[in-house]
């Protein structure tokens, strides 16, 4: 059984629930509570965790095998014990404040014991060796996924693609050592898939010293979520993927826009996909008193936090809708500002559909603070921006046409090893292929060029050329969209007219017909006299 099954299987779980009154995202919450305290049981017995993190009375064993009404009240006695530390009659069990955190508030939806009784039959049923040889953290973020896509709301509107995750973290390649984090850490994605990089690049950890290996597990990571149960999501999420963190966990609840964010240490990496939108108030309102620039334009204010937050040298990977590279006023302040403190070297334009918030158009800026000669530089840092177009002519992706490795690959190697963009790079690389395709008209982009460059996906563009043509907007887009249509060659306008008002004419004669067939003659008769009015208006 793959992982994949497992997560089919768990899902189906759902359907059994409805009856509970339980609906998706109840659903998996209530799962994730339950499912925890399973997978810690399986991670001890297999020997991955050292220490079973949960107290005794609290763990898998004290739930299998019961039925009934004792099984639902032992169940919330457990929840209650989780959440508070005491087990409901003045006695302590547990002072574990990550422990209490992931539990906060838990409180199970469930109503009929069987439905929890076949819940934990069927997670007692499940191949869990076989999960194991994936890791069962790998199974956890699975679910995770399938609830973003099932639904389309929620953390899932903004859910960041794995492929996308691992292709930044790869251009990035965190190292032990170093600080890294992820002011909007959702459901701890970035963080976790560089601890896997990090895992992958040093013998999963073993080779490192006692000290180092501690620094990995306790310091190494820190993220800020601003929602209480994604962030009980993300904590299991690291757990379970070995990341302990401090006293709070990895994942911190409270604003990065607020004070919260703003206490933060220096880091080596930040890798973040900000949540979208502007500041209306309420915790999520933007209350720092240290950023430059003021604004209501939260992926602004974080693109801010992000880069005074880096070290010198530090380097970051941040996905940001469009807007943020053409927006005037305080977006150009922004952008110079980020321009003259660090190197922006790299600017990846992603596909539409990729997200599920429909139509959403984003792009992934790499930059390193300072310059390459000057760690400590905080002027006129950049002096090449390389952009690399993943959007034009690309398919419409979606369920049918998922998003994954082999489109970012041919970025990933135009990128070059070096994370700071100091690998050799070439022009035009990586290109259509396509001489038929024609050239958009007054292109200052295409203006002078080597016209084969016109339809590379892969151009270089100066600081200066950005000043003098763009206005320092970094909406840098060159080629042209085989699907689009020239406006220059376009039918005379009253011959489009003709042809928009035969559609219409079809359109509501099919309409009029079901209007009759339904029995609606007056109303249809009615429809017709509008028609033939507004027809002859228009003429």
């Amino acid at each position: 059984m793959t992982n994949n099954d497992i997560v089919q299987k768990l899902w189906n779980l759902c359907d059994v629930l409805r009856d509970d009154g339980i609906n998706y995202s109840d659903y998996v919450t209530e799962l994730v509570m339950l499912l925890f305290i399973k997978m810690v049981h399986e991670n001890t017995e297999a020997g991955t965790l050292k220490k079973h993190p949960l107290p005794e009375g609290c763990r898998w064993t004290d739930l299998n095998g019961k039925s009934g009404i004792n099984l639902l009240n032992d169940y919330k006695r457990i929840l209650l014990s989780l959440s508070t530390g005491n087990d409901g009659d003045g006695n302590r069990v547990h002072d574990d404040p990550l422990i209490s955190a992931i539990y906060a508030d838990a409180q199970t939806r469930l109503r009929e014991p069987r439905h929890l009784e076949q819940m934990i039959k069927t997670l007692d049923q499940i191949d869990w060796f076989s999960a194991q040889k994936d890791g069962l953290g790998d199974l956890y973020e699975g679910l995770l996924e399938k609830n973003a896509n099932e639904t389309k709301s929620g953390a899932g509107q903004y859910f960041t693609p794995r492929a996308l995750i691992n292709t930044m973290v790869r251009c990035l390649k965190p190292q032990p050592g170093e600080r890294i984090q992820d002011p909007a850490a959702g459901t701890a994605g970035f963080l976790i898939a560089a601890h896997e990089y990090i895992k992958g690049q040093t013998d999963d950890l073993y080779d490192l010293a006692t000290e180092q290996k501690a620094f990995q597990t306790t310091k190494a990571y820190v993220g800020i979520e601003l929602v209480p149960g994604t962030r009980r999501l993300a904590l299991m999420n690291c757990l379970l993927h070995g990341m302990e963190g401090d006293a709070e966990g990895v994942v911190h609840l409270g604003n990065a826009l607020g004070q919260t964010g703003a206490g933060l240490e220096k880091a080596d990496v930040i890798l973040a996909n900000p949540p979208f939108g502007t500041s209306k108030g309420g915790d999520a309102s933007i209350t720092r008193d240290d950023l430059t620039y003021k604004t209501s334009n939260k992926q602004l204010a974080f693109l801010q936090h992000i880069y005074r937050n880096l070290k010198p040298g530090g380097r970051a990977a941040v996905v940001l809708p469009d807007n943020v590279l053409f927006e005037a006023g305080v977006g150009t302040d922004v952008r110079r500002d980020l321009m003259n403190k660090c190197n922006l070297h790299t600017i990846l334009r992603l596909p539409t559909g990729i997200f599920y918030a429909q139509g959403v158009k984003t792009n992934v800026l790499f930059f390193t603070k300072g310059s390459a000669a000057d760690k400590f530089q905080e002027e006129h840092c950049t002096e090449n921006v390389w952009v690399y177009d993943l959007r034009t002519n690309m398919p419409s992706f979606g369920k049918r046409t998922p998003f994954g490795d082999p489109h970012l690959k041919p970025f990933e190697a135009v990128y070059g090893e070096s994370p700071n963009s100091d690998s050799e790079r070439k022009e035009g690389e990586y290109s259509f292929h396509s001489e038929d395709i024609e050239l958009p008209e007054h292109s200052d982009e295409n203006e002078g060029i080597d016209p084969r460059l016109a339809h590379s996906r892969w151009r270089s563009f100066s600081r200066q050329w950005i000043a003098e043509h763009k206005g320092d907007s970094l909406d840098i887009s060159w080629l042209k969209d085989s699907d689009s249509v020239d406006a220059a060659n376009l039918p005379e306008p009253s011959v489009l007219a003709g042809e928009a008002m035969g559609e219409l004419v079809q359109a509501l004669g099919e309409l009029d017909a079901l209007m009759r067939e339904l029995g609606a003659e007056e109303e249809a008769d009615g429809a017709r006299v509008l028609l033939r009015e507004v027809m002859g208006e228009i003429k």
